[in-house]
């Protein structure tokens, strides 16, 4: 009885292989990107009676953050083929220095429209302006790394000879 039982949690155990993680797909990151800040962010803003976080969550930080994964994700896919550079460079390295830049973009935009738009538009300046100072980089931020490394888990270690 218990070598019957020994080879069935051997065979069971054997069994188990890691499957690979699923593959890329630039839609389901973006969904993801303006899902996952929406709701964690909409919520605490219920949870704690801040209205204008409640509705900032929907609009400028899902949005920064859908946006930011579609445009990291559709330039390090680049039509299939990564570039070879982004495969070689270590994960943390590449990853620091996208989101480096993306933040950076986001926070010249966010400051870029809370500066200008009051001062050449009728818009008037508004704390929702002033908080795209905070919203857009920190959105660019944690869209970047969270694409950057879910893409980095999915590329194979070395790139085809062609890229």
């Amino acid at each position: 009885m218990p070598a019957t039982k020994d080879r069935a949690s051997r065979n069971r155990a054997g069994s188990r292989q890691i499957r690979p993680s699923r593959p890329f797909t630039l839609w389901r990151e973006v969904l993801t990107a303006y899902a996952a800040p929406a709701l964690m962010a909409g919520t605490a803003g219920l949870v704690n009676g801040q209205r204008d976080l409640a509705v900032a969550a929907c609009t400028s930080i899902a949005g920064t953050s859908a946006v930011v994964a579609f445009l990291v994700g559709a330039w390090l896919r680049r039509g299939g083929r990564p570039r070879r550079w982004t495969v070689t460079t270590p994960r943390f390295a590449l990853t620091a220095a996208l989101v480096v830049t993306a933040s950076s973009a986001a926070a010249l935009l966010g400051w870029f429209t809370a500066q200008w738009v009051p001062a050449h538009t009728p818009v008037p300046a508004t704390p929702w302006l002033e908080r795209l100072r905070i919203d857009l980089p920190v959105s660019a931020a944690l869209a970047t790394t969270i694409v950057t490394l879910r893409w980095r888990a999915t590329t194979p270690a070395r790139p085809d000879s062609r890229a």
